[in-house]
């Protein structure tokens, strides 16, 4: 990974346009190609970014970055402070906690609670940016990518969204949308759900419990 601490300014072309004026900022490139602009405030959440697949071009005082969709990043650097490169190695990926497993692995055998007649594909399917939860097919064909959490907020819908935007690549899925589901979805996740076109579900984990215990009971 590259870090970059820097003066610059920003722009962005492509679905809109989008400015950033001159300020210090962190500039991060991932080994996969991602570019991510920090500021010092906003928690986690970058100013602007370009998921990979990107093509990065560099001059002494400019970067410009350029997906397959023709989206453009133009990075124009008056001042760098540090430049680092740093090996992170591999990553095992994010260990869900007990609830949100369990929870996956039920829905992965009950797919149909989130919709009527949806059936699996595969669980953890791998993306280039990591796995979506599940991958299922709709009664009518289409593909539908799910997203699991415990509680659900508006970085989960953003997570889905970043997926189905790769997984739209795939002309053997496209197009697929997005179920996000969780015990309980904030206001908030809704909205921008909504927005994006993604739907909501609200699992009743108790209740999923309750009705594999009595398939373990059967036999």
């Amino acid at each position: 990974m590259r870090l970059v601490i820097a003066e610059c300014t920003v722009d962005y072309e492509g679905r809109l346009t989008a400015h950033l004026p001159r300020a210090q900022r962190l500039l991060m490139i991932k080994a996969d190609g991602c570019v991510a602009i920090h500021s010092d405030g906003g928690a986690y959440k970058p100013l602007n970014w370009m998921n990979a697949p990107n093509t990065v071009t560099e001059t002494e005082s400019e970067w410009i970055v350029i997906n397959p969709k023709g989206e453009r990043l133009t990075i124009t650097l008056h001042d760098v402070i540090s430049d680092t490169d740093h090996e992170l190695g591999e990553d095992p990926g994010l260990i869900k906690d007990g609830v949100e497993a369990h929870l996956q692995e039920l829905l992965a055998h009950r797919p149909w609670v989130l919709e009527d007649d949806l059936e699996l594909i595969r669980r953890e399917f791998q993306t280039d940016i990591g796995p979506v939860d599940l991958l299922c097919q709709a009664a009518d064909g289409q593909t539908v990518a799910v997203e699991i959490k415990r509680r659900g907020e508006i970085d989960g819908v953003e997570q889905l969204a970043r997926y189905l935007e790769r997984l739209d690549n795939d002309p053997r899925l496209a197009p697929v949308r997005g179920i996000f589901a969780a015990q309980i979805i904030k206001p908030q996740a809704k909205t921008l759900a909504e927005a994006r076109g993604i739907a909501c579900v609200e699992v009743d984990y108790d209740g999923l419990r309750e009705i594999e215990s009595r398939e373990l009971r059967l036999f």
